[in-house]
């Protein structure tokens, strides 16, 4: 189908070009049914820009939105052509991706998301307390704030402690450990209590905005605990672990995942911030930084989510300051949207190839990226049998 200034549409077309200020293409661009998304290159010349978009319906029957991590099927960093080469078949086939989450430079857990993450409606990371994230709910309804984490840990004494998840373990504190943290926990002192569930039985995974009872499996007072297939671990600092009184195998563990807002049920989520756009409107800053940047964003309306990234810190592309890039948005058509790690990690992957060219002349490594995903119907079926 012929697009605006004589270019076609479809996965990986380019659209021409439009001049600061005026509507973007991307805005207008069809969206073909079959492949139900569209990447559209926009070059503004006068100041310069180099805006590439993704466009996509957000109710087709065989593309989601979901999240892919670092290591494939674990925490960690790589680029994202990488992350998509590594993103498990039985998820589906990656057709576009765009860089996510900030991530922490710790040495044990280089890699950490800095926000939110649920992937495939796995729980990965945890909220930040103050930075915004996106996620979507179970009816399909997207939805942007920043949500407090409520994870706990119950003790068999019915005493109680704030829980961590897949991150750095603090002195006084506990945190959670599952499987896509790595192959082991990396604590080092403390006190690891590998669980199970009731009976032995494997744990189910973890998701959000769900009590999980689990019975202590084993103690370990050296740290780096395995993990396996079906088991979980709760890592105490030593401070916390002098405290908790004798705990022997057998002694039942309670542990929450509840948030505020409530997450239960979400399938796909990740951290970023600021906000750039809400209820159609440009955020609003009382102290706008002016400095322009690679910038790589996320956005949506009703009926399409957009994934955005503009080029900077080269003669082609100057980068955008958060205003700007937020009044492009609500020009794109965003109702709301939020800001992606940028610099050297913006990165756009459509169709098995990096689109956009990057600061540093390569691909810089990213903890994750929000992708969308091609499923078979057998995969769909599959996977709302088994949520």
């Amino acid at each position: 189908m012929p697009a605006p200034n004589g270019a076609t549409s479809g996965p990986g077309a380019i659209l021409g070009s439009s001049a600061a200020g005026e509507i973007p293409l991307a805005r207008d661009a069809p969206v073909p049914k079959d492949a139900g998304y569209v990447y559209v290159h926009e070059m503004v010349p006068r100041v310069p820009w180099s805006i590439h978009v993704v466009k996509a319906r957000r109710q087709h029957p065989f593309l989601e939105l979901d999240t892919s991590l670092g290591q494939g099927n674990a925490q960690g960093v790589s680029v994202v052509s990488q992350q998509m080469a590594l993103v498990p078949t039985e998820w589906g086939q990656p057709a576009a991706a765009l860089n996510g989450d900030y991530f922490g430079d710790t040495y044990l857990y280089f890699g950490d998301p800095a926000g939110l993450q649920i992937a495939q409606g796995e729980l990965i990371s945890g909220p930040h307390p103050t930075r915004v994230c996106f996620w979507m709910d179970a009816r399909g309804e997207l939805h942007r704030g920043v949500v407090q984490s409520l994870f706990r840990v119950t003790w068999p004494d019915g005493a109680s402690t704030p829980l961590g998840l897949n991150e750095d373990r603090p002195v006084a504190g506990a945190t959670l450990y599952t499987r896509a943290v790595g192959p082991s926990t990396r604590t080092k002192g403390g006190l690891d209590l590998e669980l199970t569930a009731v009976g032995g039985a494997d744990l189910p995974r973890l998701e959000p905005g769900r009590i999980y009872q689990a019975v202590i499996s084993a103690l370990n007072p050296n740290g780096n605990s395995r993990l396996r297939p079906g088991m979980m671990v709760i890592s105490a600092g030593p401070k916390l672990a002098a405290r908790l009184g004798r705990l022997k195998p057998g002694d039942p563990v309670t542990f929450s995942t509840a948030t505020r807002p409530d997450l239960a049920g979400a399938r796909t989520g990740l951290g970023g911030g600021p906000t750039l756009v809400h209820q159609g409107r440009p955020w609003h800053w009382s102290n706008p930084l002016p400095f322009r940047h690679p910038r790589s964003a996320f956005g949506w309306n009703k009926d399409y989510c957009f994934l955005v990234e503009v080029d900077g810190r080269q003669a082609a592309s100057a980068g955008m300051t958060f205003e700007e890039l937020a009044d492009y948005l609500v020009r794109l058509g965003c109702e709301e949207a939020i800001n992606l790690d940028g610099g050297g990690s913006a990165t756009l992957w459509v169709d098995g190839r990096v689109v956009n060219s990057p600061s540093q002349g390569r691909e810089r490594p990213a903890c994750n990226a929000i992708m969308l995903i091609r499923r078979s119907s057998e995969q769909r079926t599959r996977s709302a049998n088994n949520p």
